[in-house]
């Protein structure tokens, strides 16, 4: 076995690697940029090694400074996450050279199944389904045209060394295809070293469904069952879970037979995924196509450790050091049910907008994992799971992907599972940038998702307006305006025991008040006895000390997190995927308030505003110039995506405040309309 191994990676995935090796008994190395170097997967590493500024591309995208780092610190063999330098065969190659142990599959099967193209052809001809699609390479936008025209719309463009859903363009037109082919080629650029692209007929209500794989370098592979992973945002996973709740025993063996089929065609070892494009309008189950395989670990790794107990990590390591595996098909079981949310620095009430900047609070609802090698210890606590990578105080910088953690829980059923994900998705503090556990809490929540009916359309088709929190029920509203007039209480008696005022200390706080959730009206009345809402009691038990800002309260015998935030008539109470704005007065003040005058909001419609950080690499417009409504007028790229900005109607440029190339802050103005 290894004494020192390096992690070529960063964040969450840095830090899970370093438990088990710890618990292993082995000793780690970090690499880290500029921008990681107070974060906690440096200080958790045994010794840490400085590789470069903040970019990846001047970082951890660059194998001599990994290999040096491992001949400085003596590691034997790198473990490479997931993104970066983890499927690339030069990597692999340059490690093999030094002697170094790459933790992965071998080169081989990198080569053949890291690039898209020539992937789905080894597939096709080991009688793998495949998708019916171009995979030859695609000369300009024309040829482009003329291929998507042949396969039929809708089609999807991809980079062919694209992943985690960058370099991918959804078409229903040619109109489409001619904004995004060249948008795709500059994200695989950018992102891959390589801007060719292959396009592929769209399967319509498809469901993504992947089989884990995990193999030794004794010929011995197996399938760890599946995961699914249907909801998505342009192509980006969300939500995953396993086992699927579309998979019956059989269409899982059919599956896993095949994918270890295609594997072993490769001389596979080491964790893997193949990933599968099924549809759900065939309850058989039989028509799924293969769609890539990825060659190393997989974010949402940790639902299939619950369920099956296996740690991937650990194996990973054991299987380079040479060792076998000690499980066999038989022994690998389904016990419950898991899932993950990813919670990512993007703002749902802005569109997903990204989200840069500190962690003024970061509180997760339970310590974060650590691994004591005890398969139950692979749910977490209590069937909650939080596998991190960042701090309070710390930076959710620009230069890597968005994600802030990943929440993990398990539970004997599905709807235990997501019963438990909204239960701590409500005690999950986050402040100083926009988040999406709102949104992540509202999916838990949704009939739809309870019934496993899911698509990988389901957000477009489910949140076609935008995300403006999840719909609150009527006994909801009626228990947060309680909790909100318990809040005004005890706010209103340290107020008054406030020396120097005018006010005798003996006078009480109000009893009685109005809450307001949504514009409609509670008549909350507390006293030492009772509380009440509109009349009917409430059984309210809650302990608040003005100034919290996260409140657990069992209301009727249910208990509720909600984070709260003080503002000028009430507060921001935030539970169960939304936002509520609560406005609370003493019901005597409260008949006057609708003599308040209302400020309107300036009209911003004329501006072209910057929606986030990021770089301005394209302005197709000028001052004089005429556009429609809908036209393209700006790309941002942020957070290694581009975002085309369209015109909200029709008018003529008056200034232009911006030019490309420029760094632009969230809120700029690009340019203003006449």
């Amino acid at each position: 076995m290894f004494k020192k191994i390096l992690i070529a990676n960063r964040g969450e995935i840095a830090c899970r690697v370093i438990k088990t090796a710890r618990r292993m008994g082995i000793q780690t190395v970090a690499v880290y940029s500029d921008a990681d170097a107070r974060a906690p997967f440096v200080q958790m590493a045994d010794e840490a090694v400085h590789i470069g500024p903040a970019p990846a591309a001047q970082s951890y995208l660059i194998a001599d400074k990994i290999i040096q780092a491992c001949k400085q610190t003596g590691a034997e063999a790198v473990h490479p996450g997931y993104g970066f330098l983890s499927e690339r065969t030069s990597f692999a190659e340059a490690l093999a050279a030094e002697g170094i142990e790459f933790i992965g599959p071998p080169v081989g099967a990198i080569a053949a199944m890291g690039d898209k193209i020539e992937s789905k052809k080894l597939a096709k001809q080991a009688g793998v389904n495949v998708v019916p699609g171009f995979v030859g390479e695609i000369e300009d936008t024309e040829h482009a045209v003329r291929i998507s025209n042949e396969i039929g719309y809708p089609v999807m463009m991809k980079a062919s060394a694209g992943g985690g859903g960058k370099g991918m363009r959804l078409a229903y037109s040619e109109q489409d295809v001619r904004e995004g082919f060249e948008s795709v080629k500059r994200e695989g650029l950018n992102s891959f070293g390589d801007d060719r692209v292959f396009i592929e007929k769209f399967i319509l209500n498809p469901r993504h469904i992947e089989i884990q794989i995990l193999g030794d370098k004794h010929g011995n592979i197996l399938y760890l069952n599946e995961r699914e992973c249907s909801i998505q945002r342009r192509h980006q996973k969300v939500v995953e879970e396993a086992p699927s709740p579309f998979v019956t025993e059989k269409m899982r063996k059919a599956m896993g037979e095949q994918c270890v089929a295609l594997s072993r065609a490769v001389g596979y070892y080491s964790a893997g995924t193949v990933e599968l494009i099924v549809s759900g309008a065939d309850p058989t189950g039989e028509s799924f196509y293969f769609l890539e395989m990825n060659t190393r670990l997989q974010v949402e790794h940790p639902v299939t450790e619950a369920i099956t107990g296996v740690d991937l990590v650990e194996q990973m390591i054991r299987v380079a050091a040479g060792e076998k595996l000690e499980m066999t098909q038989a022994d690998v079981k389904i016990d419950g049910w898991a899932i993950e949310n990813r919670v990512y620095a993007e703002d749902p009430y802005r569109g997903f907008l990204p989200s840069t900047g500190r962690l003024v609070r970061y509180n997760p609802p339970v310590d974060g994992w650590t691994d004591d090698g005890e398969a139950n210890g692979r749910r977490g606590i209590e069937g909650i799971r939080v596998d991190d990578g960042v701090y309070e105080g710390g930076e959710v910088s620009m230069f890597y992907d968005p994600m802030i953690a990943k929440l993990i829980t398990w539970g004997q059923t599905r709807d235990e599972a997501a019963d438990k994900q909204v239960a701590a998705l409500d005690l999950f503090e986050i402040e100083g940038l926009g988040h999406n556990i709102d949104f992540v809490s509202a999916i838990m929540q949704h009939p739809r998702f309870r019934s496993g009916e899911l698509t990988t359309g389901f957000i477009a088709e489910e949140y076609p307006e935008g995300f403006h929190g999840a719909p609150a029920s009527e006994e909801l509203k009626g228990k947060l305006a309680a909790v909100a007039a318990f809040v005004a209480t005890a706010r209103a008696d340290r107020a008054r025991r406030v020396d120097g005022q005018l006010a005798p200390r003996r006078l009480m706080p109000p009893s009685e008040w109005t809450v307001t959730i949504d514009k409609a009206p509670y008549d909350v009345v507390i006293d030492d006895e009772d509380v009440t809402v509109n009349g009917a009691s409430v059984e309210l038990a809650m302990e608040y000390t003005p100034g919290d800002r996260l409140i657990e309260a069992e209301i009727d015998g249910e208990v509720i997190g909600i984070r709260v935030a003080p503002t000028r008539t009430g507060l921001k109470m935030t539970t169960r995927g939304a936002i509520h704005d609560v406005q609370i007065l003493p019901s005597r003040v409260a008949s006057l308030a609708k003599h308040m005058i209302e400020k309107i909001p300036p009209d911003l419609s004329k501006f072209l505003i910057c929606p986030m950080p990021g770089l301005l690499v394209a302005l197709h417009v000028g001052e004089g110039d005429k556009v429609e409504a809908g036209q393209p007028l700006a790309v941002v790229e942020a957070m290694k995506m581009e975002n085309i900005l369209r015109a909200e109607k029709s008018g003529v440029v008056k200034a232009v405040n911006a030019k490309a190339g420029e760094s632009l802050a969230v809120d700029a103005v690009i340019l203003e309309m006449e």
